[in-house]
């Protein structure tokens, strides 16, 4: 809404900062001079001893020397009672005596009409109070005594009653209201049948729904009757009350989130009030609906990061993820919402009641963002045990964050995803596959306990030496990734499908796929595993000498070196696979079938395992002038054509 020109001026006249300020702090009579408008006190926005907080009342400026907040009478409306700027207009224009001004006839009969229908809902808030005092209320007493509520919470927070017959409808045409008014406000419903209206409300508990000025806008009424078919039941839509655009108790949790408690969304007006009751007085509940768009938007002008709290069945976990879908368009920079997961069958109400509100401050705390239960909604219960699943799931985790509008987040959800990504499935390489593999697990000594014949087979024709081999191969491709760290993107998924037997190159490895592309690898690294380490990578000879590190910058020579690198590793990992996989066949009398593909992999992997001079006439010379055998340089030009095909990808998009 657009104000007149000069009605600021005017307000802001008709006002003394000084009275308004005076509201929230304590004036320091050693430094004050009020008789000149020189006001001090202690900063009512941040935690101080001395009297730091200026007032000139006669220019109407207030200024903190401390945290240097500063502004007029609106901006402080602003700030303390956690308000819009138009709010914080109404507020002041009301105490001032000023009203604001209408922008045509239309709008102030609309006003006007407001005006009456909130007169109406304030009746019927005490009119519903006054009916829970009556005998045919004795039942909803013991309803809300067994729930907790003392008649001292009760009155704070308006609940009534409203009988089975005789109603709101009757009290009020009694007291000469128009009924098409008591209609319009939503207390009362005309018969589909001809007959005189009825009240929409009747023998439930009434729980008094305010906007967040405070002003009467809707009920929400409890059924006493156990086998009504809707337990819970809202005033319908009308001038004042849009469900869609409301939050129960949205005020009171406005102000507290203020002062800095966190706001929580519950499920329903009982959490609500157990959720204050227990000192998180910043506490809301949507109405008989699912979160919409409008009441996130409501959520975040209260606070940037409002904590969801659903009941831990079925259903809250349903709502859970529906408010993902409708958050992820709106999410802005210091914008979202973190969730906190009842224990299964319990909702804050019953937690608090049971274990205390130290368990829901507990469960506050350890509050998890958004992005972690996007990915436990698309993980959890299913298995990824072949490239199709794990395609699934990469389209459906890529589907939602293209979702994200701002760019800056869309970025940095990817690289999150990323990283749960690479902790599932890093997890399930290194998870114990055979028998020998559990035993290392569990008693760190596979070899000296495993007794079959079988593993003594397998671990003679894979031998010692080609793990060194691996070793020193793995070392001089984390030594070039981490000294050409741009070209790192193009051999992620390369990256991503080496098994590092050296903690500390798996280490390594999980860091650049974290910061993968980042300017400054080495620093990441020696951030989180220390310097030592990564002296150690770049200080061995094999590694000091590869072109890709002497001559660190140079992109293709890098690219080349990578290449071939994977590719020898690919080829031998890929036979040491096919021995395992054959030797894990073998029970009893071998087969002719397997003992030959034993046969077959063995002298592959033999022939991978060689040195430069040995079979010159198998090998052929590579990019950068290694001997390379077929299996290798096959692996090799795969790998170069995905990465081609990669980016033209990207480029397309």
């Amino acid at each position: 809404m657009s104000l007149p020109p000069g009605f600021l001026d005017e307000l802001r006249s008709r006002l003394s900062l000084g009275q308004v300020v005076g509201r929230k702090v304590m004036w320091d009579s050693r430094k004050s001079n009020q008789g000149k408008g020189d006001l001090w006190a202690s900063c009512p926005f941040h935690q101080e001893k001395s009297a730091s907080f200026h007032v000139d009342d006669r220019k109407g400026f207030y200024y903190c020397f401390g945290c240097h907040a500063k502004g007029d009478a609106i901006s402080f409306v602003q700030d303390t009672e956690n308000v819009g700027f138009m709010e914080a207009i109404k507020i002041l224009a009301d105490e001032a005596g000023l009203p604001i001004p209408q922008q045509d006839p239309l709008a102030q009969q609309k006003a006007d009409k407001r005006t009456q229908l909130i007169d109406i809902m304030e009746q019927a808030v005490q009119y519903h109070r006054l009916q829970l005092q009556t005998g045919q209320a004795a039942a909803a007493r013991d309803y809300l005594a067994g729930r907790g509520l003392s008649p001292d919470a009760q009155t704070r927070w308006e609940i009534g009653f409203a009988p089975a017959h005789g109603g709101v409808m009757a009290h009020l045409t009694g007291k000469g209201v128009d009924p098409k008014l008591v209609i319009e406000a939503g207390l009362a419903a005309e018969s589909d049948r001809g007959g005189a209206p009825y009240d929409r409300f009747r023998g439930r508990i009434m729980f008094p729904i305010r906007d967040a000025r405070g002003r009467a806008i809707g009920f929400g009424g409890r059924a006493m009757d156990p086998n009504h078919p809707a337990k819970y039941y809202n005033s319908p839509e009308t001038a004042l009350f849009d469900k869609g655009r409301s939050l129960f108790n949205h005020g009171p949790a406005r102000e507290a989130a203020g002062k800095g408690k966190p706001l929580i969304v519950a499920e329903g007006y009982m959490d609500v009030i157990a959720l204050s009751e227990a000192g998180f007085t910043a506490t809301v509940a949507p109405l008989g609906t699912a979160i919409t768009e409008d009441q996130l938007r409501l959520l975040w002008r209260i606070a940037a990061e409002p904590i969801i709290a659903l009941d831990g069945d079925k259903a809250g976990l349903r709502a859970a993820m529906r408010v993902i879908d409708i958050a992820l368009p709106l999410l802005q920079a210091g914008q979202s919402l973190r969730f906190a997961l009842m224990p299964d069958g319990l909702d804050p109400d019953d937690l608090i009641k049971q274990q205390g509100a130290s368990a829901m401050q507990k469960l506050i705390d350890a509050a998890i963002p958004m992005v972690q239960l996007l990915w436990q909604r698309e993980t959890e219960g299913r298995n990824f045990d072949s490239p199709e699943r794990r395609a699934a799931l990469d389209k459906a985790l890529r589907e939602k964050v293209l979702l994200i509008q701002d760019p800056s987040i869309r970025s940095h959800y990817g690289q999150a995803i990323k990283d749960l990504r690479w902790a599932l499935f890093s997890a399930r390489k290194s998870a114990p596959r055979h028998g020998a593999q559990r035993a290392w697990m569990a008693n760190k000594d596979p070899w000296r306990r495993e007794i079959s014949p079988v593993a003594t087979s397998k671990n003679s024709i894979l031998g010692a030496g080609g793990a060194s081999e691996d070793h020193l191969r793995e070392a001089v491709i984390l030594a070039t990734l981490i000294c050409n760290p741009s070209v790192s993107p193009d051999f992620e998924s390369a990256l991503e499908r080496v098994e590092c037997r050296d903690q500390t190159h798996q280490a390594m490895q999980a860091c650049i796929l974290r910061h993968l592309g980042a300017d400054d690898l080495k620093s990441a690294i020696i951030a989180e595993i220390g310097a030592a380490p990564l002296e150690n990578l770049l200080g061995q000879s094999h590694v000091a000498i590869s072109p890709a590190v002497r001559k660190a910058g140079n992109m293709e020579t890098a690219r080349l070196c990578l290449a071939e690198e994977f590719a020898k590793l690919a080829a031998r990992q890929g036979h040491a696979r096919e021995i395992e996989d054959a030797v894990e066949d073998l029970s009893g009398t071998a087969d002719e079938g397997v003992t030959w593909r034993l046969a077959q992999a063995s002298a592959a992997l033999d022939k991978a395992g060689r040195g430069d001079n040995e079979d010159k006439a198998e090998y052929e010379t590579g990019e950068n002038g290694a001997l390379m055998n077929k299996d290798e340089r096959s692996a090799f030009d795969s790998l170069l054509n995905q990465i081609a095909f990669e980016k033209g990808s990207a480029r397309s998009k």
